[in-house]
């Protein structure tokens, strides 16, 4: 057996040191895995949070008023042009919007040091029908709706002038940011690309010009080979708790075919896109009591530039932590479960 590959399970199980470093080779980082501090994994279970809010006027998305005006509506999985009282799922404009459409960029110094820009660009508001029911309880068809409607909304927004980047995003939970109850997720568009996935684009197509291969398709199929860290696949869908990952249970939902532009998926992707996502949040919630987590997509930009290197992916990360002092100063995550422990635990789930 070849030690260097990394293929030795004995040489793993000696380990005894209670802390490990472990590198992200996609974004260059490193994490803590604390498992000196570990807690069993049913020990990261939060007391479960009340539903007792009622779905009436004084929700702003049971209201019919607010999504009477939508920009893209669904009914029961089909896209249709106009809001009835059977919509199922829509997208409307961020009531109090981080940024906002404009032709004018208006890129200024402020003294020759500071830089400043208009903050343009579009917010909206993914909301689905069922005030009670978060996305880890919904039926599979229903979490498919969303990712469909995903999609409608990315393809209009990347034409949309200082559209570079498009960001979606969902906050579980009030600790996750969720400051409305009612499920619903995010999409911003911003003229400039989000920090880490600069840093990742950089790392991936470097890694791409020297091995002539895409990192993420390399990492997958060590996973499959593994086993250890997936917790569930499909046919075209991997869900793994990742080597570095930067929370405990944290998971990554990637295509096992190299796709670099989420906006592309086809219908049959989507079905087990759906499948692969419904799988994992309802284990998350079922394993951890419905714990808070955010979502969020990572894809090759719209820049003007070639990321066909690029691999996108769809991170979970579930709120079982609170970042303190050495996370927040030094810029390093400590995780206080081994990833493996976690996938283990979620696929019992």
């Amino acid at each position: 057996m070849n030690e260097q590959s990394g293929d030795s399970k004995n040489k793993e199980e000696k380990e005894e040191f209670p802390s490990q470093l472990r590198y992200d080779i996609s974004s260059g980082e490193w994490v803590v895995v604390a498992s000196g501090r570990a807690k069993r994994p049913e020990m990261f279970q939060k007391e479960k949070r009340s539903k007792e809010e009622s779905a009436d006027k004084d929700c702003p998305f049971c209201d019919f008023n607010t999504i009477k005006n939508a920009l893209t509506v669904f009914e029961n999985g089909q896209k249709v042009e106009e809001v009835t009282e059977n919509w199922s799922a829509v997208s409307i404009p961020n009531k109090f919007p981080a940024f906002l459409p404009s032709d004018d960029l208006n890129k200024r110094y402020e003294n020759s040091l500071y830089l400043t820009m208009n903050a343009v660009g579009y917010h909206e508001v993914v909301i689905t029908r069922d005030h009670h029911k978060s996305m880890g309880e919904l039926p599979v068809d229903k979490v498919r709706e969303v990712f469909a409607l995903y999609k409608e909304r990315y393809l209009e927004l990347k034409q949309k002038k200082h559209v570079n980047y498009v960001s979606i995003f969902h906050n579980h939970g009030a600790e996750a940011g969720a400051s409305i109850t009612h499920p619903h997720s995010q999409i911003i568009t911003t003229p400039l690309i989000d920090v880490d996935l600069n840093k990742a684009l950089s790392k991936v197509k470097n890694y791409h010009r020297e091995k002539k291969d895409c990192i993420y398709c390399q990492m997958n199929e060590w996973e499959m080979k593994r086993k250890e860290r997936v917790v569930y696949e499909n046919d075209l869908f991997l869900v793994v708790c990742p080597f570095a990952s930067k929370a405990a249970f944290q998971a990554i939902v990637s295509p096992k075919k190299h796709l670099a532009y989420f906006e592309e998926i086809t219908d049959e992707e989507l079905d087990q896109l759906a499948d692969a996502f419904s799988k994992i949040l309802s284990k998350l919630y079922k394993g951890l009591n419905d714990p808070p987590y955010n979502f969020y997509l990572h894809c090759a930009p719209h820049d003007g530039m070639n990321h066909d290197y690029y691999h996108w992916h769809w991170t979970i990360l579930p709120k079982t932590d609170v970042w303190a002092g050495f996370e927040l100063g030094a810029r390093m995550e400590i995780s206080t479960i081994k990833p493996e422990k976690a996938a283990e635990y979620l696929r019992e789930q």
